[in-house]
């Protein structure tokens, strides 16, 4: 799995459709949300039956809660499970957070992407949950690395050490965003390059690429916020180059989610990261 290179995507939306079946796009992929997709007919899966025809797809889930403390979710687990036996994507993935509670018997869905202190305990529960959901799809999923606005006091580990040991405990893949990296770089003073000097590139089956929002903080220090709503910084671009440097070519994904551009934007911005892996000198199967 991540030996396999599938090349530069974007996140798929409804109202780029006719515009990626007319002008057939030099692209590896798409992603989708698999939540968007959890029903049984209708327009989102004819489309992304088209779509399929074509391309190979990323499902890319929002809701399992990984890092919960209670029970993952049934019901929502084979849900996705059905997602993927009636697409066969190239690849799945999951979020290193939680968005739900396990509150006597009654699972309360928050509509956020959580952290998790990293902590033994918390370690156990996500390589449970890992293995559960690899277990119930019948193959490897990938686990992306959060943003962070916040550090636990409770915290025993760096994100590092917690995210290196859950995938060698599970044998997960791993996504890379890079943009979430210079956005908790940011806000808890840290330094991207050593973070991502650090981090496990061997696991890596993808890397993501967004946009994101500043604003200022309570002391009027400048914070960094996950939004999806524009073009990929210059700064992540520069962290970008640095990572595929060091792995050589990667699947990369562009995400934008919200604020939507028209489709020759999007993919203008898709077009940029194949030209800087062209320029890296990447290969395929680089060393590390």
């Amino acid at each position: 799995m991540m030996d396999k290179y599938f090349g530069v995507g974007v996140g798929f939306k409804p109202e780029h459709f006719k515009d990626i079946m007319q002008g057939q796009p030099d692209l590896g992929f798409f992603e989708v949300h698999a939540e968007n997709y959890m029903g049984d007919g209708g327009a989102p899966h004819r489309m992304l039956g088209a779509l399929r025809e074509n391309y190979q797809l990323s499902v890319h889930g929002v809701g399992l809660s990984l890092g919960t403390m209670g029970n993952l979710d049934q019901t929502h687990l084979h849900r996705l499970k059905d997602v993927v036996d009636r697409y066969q994507p190239a690849l799945v993935s999951e979020h290193l957070a939680w968005s739900s509670h396990d509150e006597a018997k009654n699972l309360l869905f928050l509509n956020d992407l959580l952290p998790i202190p990293y902590t033994a305990q918390t370690l156990d529960r996500v390589v449970e949950h890992v293995d559960q959901v690899q277990t119930t799809l019948g193959r490897q999923i990938l686990v992306e690395n959060p943003s962070t606005y916040v550090a636990f006091s409770e915290t025993q580990m760096s994100e590092i050490d917690f995210i290196t040991q859950m995938q060698s405990r599970t044998g997960c893949g791993l996504i890379l965003d890079v943009n979430n990296v210079y956005i908790s770089a940011n806000n808890q003073n840290m330094d991207a390059f050593e973070y991502l000097d650090a981090f496990p590139t061997h696991a890596v089956g993808e890397i993501h690429l967004a946009g994101h929002a500043e604003d200022l903080d309570d002391e009027g220090k400048r914070l960094l916020i996950d939004a999806h709503d524009r073009k990929v910084a210059p700064d992540v671009w520069t962290l970008y180059q640095h990572v595929i440097a060091k792995t050589g070519e990667k699947t990369t994904l562009i995400e934008w989610d919200n604020d939507v551009p028209d489709w020759p934007t999007l993919y203008q911005e898709a077009l940029d990261a194949k030209s800087l892996m062209a320029k890296s000198g990447a290969k395929t199967h680089a060393a590390e």
